[in-house]
């Protein structure tokens, strides 16, 4: 085989760990590597094919390096380049790369390509009849794309959807048919969206034996980066690409796995040892990101919940920070001044304004934030998100006030009313269209407390004035302002976490048990974003429409707060987690500094106050709640340790609601591990059987 790296393989496995330098130098194929965050993961990915190319064990030029993004794809060619490859290693999408072949099939066969389409909702709003046209198009795009990345044809589009929890705009099967006509109509026309790049390959690499051994000989040695995040489309390319072959090396992170809704299936990283009981997986659980405060605290984030790895909680090697903070603040106003402040607190003498990050559940929360940080002076920037007036519905609404005769004033009045719907009832596209819309419901009212009298068009340019307009230089310094999922890959010194609140996180359309298991990783990756400092906030109440509605703080928060207090405490919170009562050190601490450990004032949140009742319970609950409590409230006299390291007031809410009868009912109950149901189960359903008997 001819070698075309001329780098020394063991200056390859210098800096790397154990299981990185296993990971890199593993003979097995195929080879899954769980990458926690912050472990490396492209270090060691790049470095395994560069060791391969350089101990002759495979030719760089017949690799193939598969991303999800364009930016990834350019690094990873960047990196290998790096390395001392001078042989061009192919590196791109999985639709870049189907494309790509696609086209060159067409041209060897003389076959007219198909016109790629380029405006999928607009072509989907010409087929729609009937009360069809009061339903925005990209509704039922969300739907068909899920659908296609699920290999779901039209005609099973129901039952799967129905199994899959999935809202569409309209009934099941209404949404199927405008589903069967969008295929019909881009079939008659020639069209070729982006989920057929990638259907097309596959189909022609099974029924074209030419074709599928000219590729699979052009690309021997298969890599697959983010596999978690691969749909059960881009699998079935991925094997087609492999054929028969083992040569396949994938990497990846369950607990990272945050695309569901997209069709994205982290099952497919998880059964890898099933699938391929001859294959090897190894685990990076060095964090080399966050500090052992920020991460023991993600940990604890994780250990509470079901939907997660538990064999992945990961080991700081930075130096020990500061406690993360949680802190309650009266209003969304309020909280975004806070954080405002916050920031410009941080900003000393040779700090850089990039160094820090505000992260959001959704993008309706960040035109507050972003006014502000304008209202304080602090440079900002919206990275990865479609701005809020370029949203289809906002640019509806704001059509239509520029149209309508009515006063402003009652136009706005009216927009506020029809954006408060229930949740139950709303599809993930429809709570994101109501939210954006909100978002500029508030920013009317702050214009016209300014303005007098309010107008259509004075609205509009006051917006223009005071949106994203004022953004500093792409290139320029500035706060980084973002979603949880836009920051997914990304890393800054100082991350403040905001609208941590029910409602958001988790999604309040979040109803099942996957969704909120997805909720929970999230949340893990929003806090491992953070290196030396993360700052956790919500807001007490928001105003949605006409209503300034209460708010709770997040569940998820609840658990973090808790690890936090374990922190504060001198308690490892995986231990809390696990029912132990000695204090110790966190077990994720680099023993070998000696700095102490700041102290945070604003870690522990509000408590439960006597008499009062998580929403979750209904009346009839109350009594097996306060019973519980109780044995917690002894059992943590006993040991002398906080009643949170027991029990947290969520867990036994839920023990309440769901009264379990044996150890393993006991088990599916959230916070509730092995470790805890041995040390502490028969007890709860003493105290359940006793409860409910008298």
């Amino acid at each position: 085989m001819s070698t075309v790296c001329r780098v020394d393989p063991d200056a390859l496995l210098d800096g790397l760990n154990t299981a990185q330098r296993l990971a890199v130098t593993s003979p097995t194929s195929p080879l899954c590597i769980l990458a926690g965050a912050g472990s490396g993961k492209t270090r060691v990915l790049t470095r395994r094919i560069a060791y391969r190319a350089a101990t002759g064990d495979l030719d760089p030029r017949h690799v193939l390096a598969l991303t999800f993004t364009r930016k990834a794809a350019g690094e990873l060619t960047a990196r290998l380049r790096s390395l001392g490859l001078r042989e061009q290693v192919a590196a791109g999408t999985f639709h870049s790369v189907a494309y790509a072949q696609l086209r060159t099939r067409w041209a060897e066969r003389n076959i007219t390509p198909p016109q790629l389409m380029t405006r999928k909702a607009g072509f989907v709003i010409g087929l729609l009849t009937g009360a069809e046209k009061s339903t925005p198009g990209i509704d039922f795009v969300a739907e068909i794309e899920w659908a296609k990345a699920r290999m779901v044809e039209p005609e099973a589009y129901p039952d799967a959807a129905k199994a899959a929890g999935r809202k569409p705009p309209i009934s099941y099967e209404a949404t199927a048919a405008v589903y069967a006509r969008y295929e019909d109509q881009r079939r008659q026309k020639r069209l070729i969206d982006f989920d057929d790049m990638l259907r097309v390959c596959h189909r022609d690499l099974l029924s074209d034996d030419g074709f599928a051994a000219s590729q699979r000989w052009r690309f021997a040695h298969l890599f697959v980066d983010e596999f978690q995040d691969v749909n059960p489309l881009q699998h079935a390319l991925l094997e087609a690409w492999r054929g028969d072959r083992n040569d396949l090396c994938i990497v990846g992170d369950p607990n990272q796995a945050i695309y569901s809704w997209n069709g994205a299936d982290p099952d497919l990283l998880r059964t890898f040892p099933h699938r391929f009981p001859t294959g090897e997986t190894i685990r990076l659980l060095d964090n080399y990101r966050s500090s052992p405060q920020i991460l023991a605290a993600a940990n604890a984030l994780l250990v509470g919940g079901r939907g997660v790895d538990h064999d992945g909680t990961q080991s700081a090697t930075r130096p020990d920070g500061g406690v993360p903070s949680v802190r309650e603040l009266p209003d969304e106003r309020a909280e975004a001044a806070a954080i405002a402040r916050a920031a410009r607190d941080r900003h000393g003498p040779g700090a850089r304004w990039s160094n820090q990050a505000v992260l959001v559940r959704t993008n309706a929360q960040l035109p507050i934030i972003e006014e502000a940080m304008k209202s304080a002076g602090i440079p900002f920037r919206v990275r990865g998100a479609t701005p809020l007036l370029d949203q289809p519905e906002v640019k509806a609404a704001l059509g239509d006030l520029r149209r309508t005769p009515r006063p402003f004033s009652d136009a706005i009045h009216d927009l506020a009313l029809s954006v408060v719907v229930d949740d139950e009832s709303e599809s993930d596209r429809a709570a994101e269209r109501r939210a954006n819309l909100d978002a500029l419901v508030q920013m009317a009212r702050d214009y016209m407390a300014i303005e007098s009298p309010p107008s259509a068009n004075g609205f509009f340019l006051w917006l223009t004035a005071t949106t994203r307009a004022d953004q500093p230089d792409p290139n320029g310094e500035a706060i980084e302002l973002l979603t949880f999922h836009a920051a997914k890959g990304l890393e800054w010194p100082i991350v403040h976490l905001a609208g941590i609140e029910q409602g958001y996180v988790p999604i309040g359309h979040a109803k099942t048990p996957g969704a909120w298991a997805e909720e929970r990783r999230l949340f893990y990756v929003a806090a491992t974003r953070a290196e030396r400092e993360l700052l956790c906030t919500w807001a007490k109440s928001r105003t949605f429409g006409e209503r300034a509605i209460p708010r709770d703080r997040s569940e998820f928060l609840d658990t973090y707060a808790q690890a936090c207090e374990a922190l504060e405490a001198g308690v490892d919170p995986i231990a809390v987690g696990n029912g132990a009562t000695a204090p110790s050190r966190p077990s994720t601490t680099n023993t070998r500094s000696s700095k102490p450990k700041p102290k945070s004032s604003n870690a522990k949140g509000p408590r439960q106050r006597p008499g009062k009742y998580p929403d979750s319970l209904e009346a009839a609950d109350h009594p097996l709640f306060d019973a519980l409590r109780s044995w917690r409230s002894e059992r943590s006299k006993s040991a002398d340790v906080p009643a949170f390291v027991v029990c947290n007031d969520h867990t036994l809410a839920e023990i309440a609601r769901l009264k379990p009868t044996t150890p393993v009912e006991l088990l599916t109950v959230n916070g509730m591990g092995e470790i805890k149901v041995s040390k502490f189960g028969d007890e709860i359903l003493s105290v359940i059987s006793e409860t409910i008997d008298s």
